[in-house]
This record gives C-alpha cells, structure tokens and sequence, in this order.
C-alpha cells in the first residue's frame, strides 16, 4: 500500500469518528433550535403553541389551575382569555377572570368551545397531558380582528351616497393593518376605496371569488341588501398556523437531509485532501528535481502559469511549509542553474551580434575610407594640395565615426547585458543640467537657437550616475539644437511631482516628427549612417539614452506633431 492510499485510509477512519460526534452534536442543535422556534410562536400567536408549552406554564393541583406569569402576559398582549376546565366540565382557572363565568361546563357547552362558530372569536384548545384522554383541557379564545374590523368598517358607509365615511377611529385601525376597503355596487364597480392603491376598479363574481383564495391578503366582504353594495376589505397575510407550522417541518427536514448529505460529501473531501496533503508536496518536488536533471531550470507552476509551491509575495504556500528547507534549497539550485545557463546563452548572443553589428556598421565608413585611399594611391592623378587635404579631412571624420560607433555599439551591448557599472551619487540635478544648458548657449555652433532652462526649485537631488545621467542630457539637448532650424526655442524644465518624482522636459517649437519617426525613435539605426555627413551621428544616441533612463529607473515619453515641435518628458525617482 502506498502513502497515498494509507493516508486514505488513516484519514478516513479517523474523520469518521469526529464526523459522528459532529452529528450527535447537530442533532441536538436542531432540537434546541425546534424549542426555541415553537417558544417564538407562542410569543407571536398563541393558538401556535405547542402542547408542552402550555403544559411548561399551566399546573393543576387540588382542582386548582396556576397559570404562569409568562402565559398570563401573552393572553394579554393578545387580547385573548384562557379556560382550564376538567374532563368532567368543571371550570379549574381562568384568566383574565371574569365573575359572570360558569363554574361548570355541560357536554354541548364544551362542544361549542371546540367547535365555535363566531366570526369575530377564534378558539384553539389543548389537552394539559396527552398521555391522559381525561386530563383537564386548556381553551384560549381571541377575538377575530378582522371581523371586528370589518364590523367597524360597515358601520361607517353612507350607503345612499356610496361613500365611505370613516372616523379617526376607523381609519387608525385601517392603517395599523396596512388594510385596503373598497365599496362595491351591483354592476362590480367601485364606487369609492380606501387605500386600495393598484387594485381594479371593476370585478366579476370569478374575480371575487379568486381574491378569497390569494394566499399574499386575507379579504372579506359585506354584502348590503337595501343598497345592493358589497364591501371588500383586505389585510395583508401574516403567519398563519398551519402555513408556518408546514414550513417549520419542511425546513428542518430540508436542512436535515441537506446536512446530512453535506456531511458527507466533506467527509469524502477533506478525506482526500488530507491524504494529497502529505503525498502531493513529495511528488512535486520529485518531479521539480526531474525537470532540473533535464535541463529545465524552472519552479513547478499550476495550469495558468503561476508559481505552485509560493505565494505572490515570494512566502511559501503553507501546506509545504513541512518542506520549507528542503524547497528553500531547490529554489536556490534552480537560480543558480538557470543564471548559469542565461549567462552562457547571453555570452554567445552578444559575441554574434557583436560581429554582425560591428561587420555591418563599419562596412560604409571602412568603404569610404578604401575608396579615398585608393584614389591618393592612384598614380594617374596628380592631386593638389587642397585635394589631399580634402580627403584626408574625410578620411580623418569617417575614422572618428567609427570611434563614436565602436563606443556606442560597446555601451549599448554592456547596457543590454547588465555590464554597464552605474555609480550613483545625491546630487543637485537643477544645477548640473543648468552648466549644461550654459555650456550649449555659450557653444557657437548654437549661436543662432534659443535655449531657455526653467526650474521650480533650485535644489532638486536624486541619486544619479553624473556621467550617464549628463550623457542623457546631452543626447536629447544636443538632437533638440541639431535637427531644427535655426530661432527654433529650446526650453529645459525641471520640476517634482509630489516630492517622488523628478519631471525634467525638452520641449521645442521646430520641425516636429511625424508619427512613424516617433515610434521608431528608439530603435537602433533608424536614422541610418550617412557617409556623406560626419554630423549625423550613429544611429543609436535615443537608443541608448532610453536605456540609461530605464537604469535609473525612470521613464521617457515623446510628443511631437509636424509643424508644431516636439516635447520629451523624462520622469526620475527623486
């Protein structure tokens, strides 16, 4: 037997014995829960209570019947009077007492008890001890008050008028009941109502009839002879006995049946979990350790990708807490594994991409550069003075922009491999990027831009790498001033947002760009090289200033409309 079916059998036995405690313990919860509903029904309406009930607070002794305070203070609250007679007939207690009451009951006087026919009385009776057929009974009457109501309401109609004319009175008990009346004539129309809100205004005898049956309002009705009008008078529905008696039982036998097989589907649940408890987080890292031994230096994760045996905050899941040390270790293996072989695939990524940038990159410049030095080695030209200077001069450029290439095809590879060492220092970024605004308005070669620095604060510190962080100044300012024509107005802002971030913007109102440049600002090469002027630059300047930003873990935006100039937004941690 494996560890998973022992597990399974273990588990199952011992959940069983705590799933029948569980169920003793239900069973008289619900009989707990039964006594106290039928003690709330007796609260709510008397005739709902229970033969125990009356028994708890009625005792006889010495033909003396003692009611209980408890009982005494509901017939009260209900408007009702309680008899307790014997089997014989003879009166034992009453209450509320009153003197004109018999002291003896002849057979058809307790019939009528039972079986009284008033309107305007209900009756209910209880025999004080089931297990005596000639143990006393218990009669409670209460007054119908629906049919007092009504009473109330027909003394109250203007039948030659076929109004309703109702008093303070009436109209409190109406209101009380939340009850609607309308008065009928012989054709069934209303001819007035009562806060009968939505209801018909004309009825037909199957109308009627079908009102009596609606199990949302009780409606009765009076009928008049001499007016030929019909009163109809309806009073929302509360708990009727029966109905709430049959809904008591189908709840609790519902719930039981529910509970029951509840029970027993989590018995089988948590049976089975508990047994994969122990087994699953062995077989996981048996086949992590598998995966490792194939080569595939990865974590085990679930069917959307995420880590299986850790939480998103990096903590282990607690059902492999058992195994903390021994997962602990396996992470760390499988890092230090997946470093490896990532730093060996980058290795061999950028040795190629080196030869083929630097083959392709040098081809032009190296092309000029054999050209012009075959035309000075020709020796069917005589060349001037001015001529080989000429030459040499382009010569002279195209080597530099090589250097400058070689340098930034070096940077940008170190950066893309995370070679590239950022020192970085607290230091005053409104007057560094101030001298370097400074250094290019007092450059000659600008004398014909505007340039305009603008600060909020003349003490802005972040932690910056200086040489990096003026290369990236230099690399927007400088294309800014260089690829515009001349009285274009440069502006360098500098700002902080909520005392987090540092907002430095190069805002111009030349050339723009059109929508294509923009997106493909910060792609490398996409200006190309061109041999035919040294001042164009490599190609990679925005390339690399974007991955300088994001070293420091800032952001870099561009807007640019044609016509109009173009704003770069730089947002840096402060």
């Amino acid at each position: 037997m494996n560890i998973h079916k022992r597990f399974v059998v273990q588990l199952f036995l011992q959940l069983m014995l705590i799933f029948f405690l569980i169920g003793v313990l239900l069973f008289f919860l619900f009989g707990i829960i039964g006594y106290f509903l039928s003690d709330s029904e007796a609260e709510h309406d008397l005739s709902l209570a229970e033969d125990y009930f009356i028994s708890q607070n009625i005792t006889v002794e010495n033909e003396k019947a003692d009611i209980a305070d408890r009982l005494k203070k509901l017939v009260e609250e209900q408007h009702g009077r309680l008899l307790v007679v014997s089997a014989e007939g003879q009166l034992l207690g009453n209450y509320p007492e009153i003197e004109d009451t018999p002291s003896t009951f002849n057979e058809g006087e307790l019939a009528g008890l039972v079986l009284e026919n008033d309107p305007t009385l209900d009756y209910s009776y209880w025999r004080l001890d089931e297990t005596d057929p000639d143990g006393p009974l218990v009669f409670f009457r209460e007054e119908n008050g629906e049919s007092l109501l009504l009473d109330s309401v027909k003394q109250h109609v203007d039948w030659k008028q076929g109004k309703l004319d109702f008093q303070e009175s009436v109209l409190s008990e109406l209101q009380n009941k939340n009850a609607w009346v309308q008065l009928v004539n012989n054709s069934g129309e209303v001819i007035d109502g009562y806060n009968a809100g939505n209801k018909a205004k004309t009825y037909s005898h199957q109308e009627i009839l079908s009102m009596t049956e609606s199990k949302e309002e009780s409606v009765s009705s009076y009928y008049n002879e001499g007016s030929q009008q019909t009163i109809l008078m309806g009073v929302p529905l509360k708990d009727m006995a029966a109905t709430l008696e049959e809904k008591i039982d189908s709840k609790v036998g519902n719930s039981i049946i529910i509970v029951s097989v509840l029970l027993i589907l989590l018995l089988l649940l948590i049976t089975f979990w508990y047994a994969r408890k122990f087994g699953k987080p062995l077989m996981t890292m048996m086949q992590w350790i598998e995966k490792l031994g194939n080569g595939v230096y990865e974590q085990p994760v679930n069917h959307v990708e995420q880590p299986l045996l850790f939480k998103k905050n990096g903590k282990i899941k607690r059902k492999y807490k058992l195994y903390q040390e021994l997962i602990t270790n396996l992470s760390q293996l499988t890092d230090t594994l997946k470093d490896n072989r990532d730093q060996r695939e980058k290795i061999k990524v950028t040795r190629e991409e080196w030869i083929s940038g630097i083959s392709h990159d040098l081809k032009t410049p190296l092309s000029s550069i054999a050209g012009y030095s075959k035309m000075l080695e020709s020796r069917e030209y005589h060349w001037s003075q001015e001529e080989v200077r000429e030459f040499a001069e382009i010569i002279g450029s195209k080597s530099a922009y090589m250097k400058d290439l070689l340098d930034d095809l070096t940077l940008t590879y170190r950066i893309k491999n995370g070679a590239l060492p950022i020192v970085r220092e607290k230091m005053n970024i409104t007057e560094l990027i101030r001298r370097t605004i400074i250094g290019y308005m007092n450059n000659p070669d600008y004398k014909e831009m505007n340039i305009d620095f603008q600060a909020e604060d003349d003490n802005v510190t972040a932690s910056v790498d200086p040489k990096w962080f003026q290369r990236i100044i230099d690399n927007i300012v400088e294309n800014a001033l260089k690829y515009n024509p001349a009285g274009t107005t440069v502006t360098v802002s500098l700002a902080v947002i909520e005392q987090h971030l540092c907002q430095i913007t190069i805002s111009d109102d030349g050339i723009g760009m059109d929508p294509k440049t923009v997106n493909s600002l910060f792609q490398r090469y996409y200006r190309g090289t061109n041999t035919s002027d040294t001042g164009s630059g490599t190609g990679l300047g925005m390339a690399i200033t974007k991955q300088l930003i994001q070293l420091h873990q800032g952001s870099i935006n561009v807007k640019s409309t044609p016509g109009e100039g173009t704003s770069i937004r730089i947002l840096m941690p402060v």
